[in-house]
This record gives C-alpha cells, structure tokens and sequence, in this order.
C-alpha cells in the first residue's frame, strides 16, 4: 500500500511537518516522514531521519555532512533523491521549506515520475518556480507566511496542502485507454501541421501535444525518459534557436538527449528555426538592433534568424542526430519552414533556410536519416512525409 512522504528539516520547521504528517493520517493516508535536516541537530521524531537519507549519497553520508551549509544542502538533495526514488511504497509527496529547503526538496520531486503527486509548500512560491519545478508536475502551493511555526494563517496553508495530497492518494484516476503515446512538438507557426499529423494518426495512438517553448520540449523528455511516450514527431524544433541565440524559449542543451538514451523511434523535422522569441519589443537585447522582427502579439517579439545562426542550428542538430540509438528519420521542408517562413510572409529567406538545410544534410553521419521534402512545412503532402517516416521507424 503506497505512503505519503512528508519531507523537510526537522531541526527548523518539526511542527509544522508533525501538523502535516498528523493531517495526512486524520484523512486516512498512510504516512511516512522524512528529516532532511543537515545541521547535525535534526529535531527528531521523523521516521526517516538525516543519517538514513545522506546514506544514500553516492559517496556516502560524509559526502553530505560537511559542515559547510552550501555543499551540504546541495549533497542532501542528491541524498534524498537516490532515496526517494528507490521507494517502492511512494504514493506521493508533500514538501515544505524556505528558499532552502525548496532547493533541497524539489530536485528529488522532479525526479519521479510524471503523475506521482508532488506538492511543495514553499516561501518562495509566489515568483518564479521554474527553477523548481522545471519539466516535472509539481504543486508550488505558496505558504504566505513564513515556514516557522504554527499560526492562524499556516495551520490553513499546511492543511490544505494536506488535504491536496490526500485527496490525490485516496481518489484513483481512471486509467486512460490503452493506446501508444506519441509525443508532438508544436508552435503557433506549425499548428497547421502538426493539426493535419493529428488527423492522419487518429484513434489508434494517444497523441501528447507539447507547445515548444522550452518547458514543452523538457517536458517531453521528462516523459521519455519515464518511459510514458513510445515514440517522437519534433516537428517543432525552434527551442534549439532560442537556446543558441539568446531567446527566452529556450530548451536546455541536453535537447534531444532523452530520446538517445532511451532509443524510442523519432521522426524530427526543423519547425520554427526561422525565429528566436522574445518578450514585448522592449525587452529585445540591444545587441540585436538592425534585425528583422515580427510582432507576434503585445508580450511575445519574434526575431528572423541569419544563415550563420541557421548553420549552428544544423550543427547542433547533426550531432544530436548522430547520437541517437534508435530508428531515426528527419525531415526538411524545403518550402519553408514555419507560416512565417513562406513566400510574402515576413521571414521567407531562402538563403537562410537553405544553410540551415545544407548544414544538417552535410553534418550527420548516420547514413539515411536526412531527407528532403519538397513542401512547406504546413503543407498536406508534408504531413503525408511525417507519417510515413513515423510508420517506418515504428515498424
């Protein structure tokens, strides 16, 4: 029978995880605490406490009681993830913190699997939790006052988080049909495509749609990596502009890596490598005056990319590509490559497009994966391409 974990540091914070834990088992739900604390002054009363996480370090639990708070608290949360991961009686988890117990706890949350419940009550909640959260589904609940002590206000908070989590454990989700899934990047500028790909796949598939703004395609690799999607249309590949160029939807650079180490069959393509993204015109760095830009509405600003901006995009993709270990397939629309990328659209540059194309053709390796397709990205008889080479690779 699975367990909640309550996770946190004792040493600070052991009444309001005790209220937590204490909630979590009023509402029925089997319970487990965690003490993370890395003081060497762990409160006590947790079921788990320091000693039995830092073990699980790599390098043992001398690699996480150093003395020094930094490389402690940093040590700690490699601990605990090892630990949390190796749990066969996980349902869920319910952390809380500062900015420091976040930091310690989240990283370990990101490494379960998509769909175990993951709530996190933190002080920081209320800015910007992509650090924390990245490509994971985790709950930033935020506490409104500080995580230190039991009030009027926090006894509300840790209690609804509580309830959050109970609610999650006790209620089963109906499990979805049982079709294969199939990941599909997709932008704006691609939709058209990706709409017509959809049709053609129809009932026999579970088709998970990501919107490639960075978070999308680490989300889809996330998934990968969980071994939840069987194989990949990257259609949309335009995170990789943003990450070379200086955008602000950027994938990280371990894009495409997922796919390698798991081998799923893929079927990519260049959609959007026509534009770098950024926020509302004046947020463009200065740097980038004199270029051709694209208002795509009041908070998003579009900037054309140049042929030798395209050329590092083929080679970063070539790599990628030569590194893949499974069935691979990828495509270049040769008439264009996003809505915009169209002849009396904004950013149609055939010289552009054309080194991006020739440098991915001339850079990967791998025999047989290139191809080209003499079609706009957008057009029927690409979409036609896309699912043939995707019946291929999945054999």
């Amino acid at each position: 029978m699975s367990r909640a974990y309550v996770v946190g540091t004792y040493d600070t914070k052991a009444a309001e995880l005790s209220y937590v834990a204490a909630s979590l088992r009023a509402a029925g739900v089997r319970t487990r605490t965690v003490d993370v604390s890395t003081s060497g002054t762990g409160g006590g009363g947790a079921d788990v406490g320091p000693a039995d996480v830092a073990a699980h370090h790599p390098d043992g639990a001398g690699a996480v009681f150093t003395g020094d708070r930094g490389t402690a608290v940093g040590a700690m949360s490699v601990a605990l993830q090892a630990f949390l991961t190796s749990r066969d009686d996980l349902g869920g988890v319910l952390g809380l913190g500062g900015s420091g117990g976040t930091a310690l706890i989240t990283p370990a949350m990101r490494a379960l699997p998509v769909g175990v419940p993951k709530v996190m009550v933190s002080t920081v909640a209320s800015g910007d939790v992509a650090p924390y959260v990245g490509a994971a589904d985790i709950a930033m609940l935020h506490s409104v006052t500080d995580v230190a002590g039991l009030n009027r206000i926090s006894r509300q908070v840790l209690g609804n988080a509580a309830h959050m989590l109970a609610g999650a454990l006790l209620n089963d989700v109906p499990a979805a049909a049982d079709r294969p899934a199939v990941g599909i990047t997709m932008f704006g500028v691609t939709t058209p495509c990706v709409t017509q790909v959809l049709d053609r796949l129809g009932d026999d598939v579970d088709p998970l749609v990501f919107h490639a703004t960075g978070t999308g395609g680490k989300a889809m690799e996330k998934l990968v990596d969980d071994r939840l999607i069987g194989s990949v249309l990257d259609v949309t590949t335009t995170e990789i502009a943003d990450l070379l160029v200086g955008g602000v939807m950027a994938a990280g650079h371990d894009r495409l890596d997922a796919i390698a180490r798991t081998g799923v069959p893929y079927v990519g393509s260049c959609g959007a490598l026509d534009m770098v993204n950024f926020g509302a015109p004046d947020t463009v760095p200065q740097s980038f005056a004199g270029r051709t830009f694209y208002e795509h509405n009041a908070q998003v600003t579009l900037m054309r990319t140049t042929p030798e901006e395209n050329q590092g995009f083929g080679s970063f993709l070539a790599r990628k590509l030569d590194a893949l270990t499974g069935p691979a397939v990828f495509l270049i629309p040769e008439g264009g490559v996003s809505a915009l990328d169209a002849p009396g659209q904004a950013f149609h540059d055939p010289v552009a497009d054309a080194a991006l194309f020739e440098t991915i053709e001339s850079s990967v390796a791998r025999s047989g994966v290139v191809r080209r397709v003499s079609h706009h990205v957008n057009d029927p008889e690409f979409a036609d391409a896309v699912i043939a080479a995707w019946q291929e690779v999945s054999g």
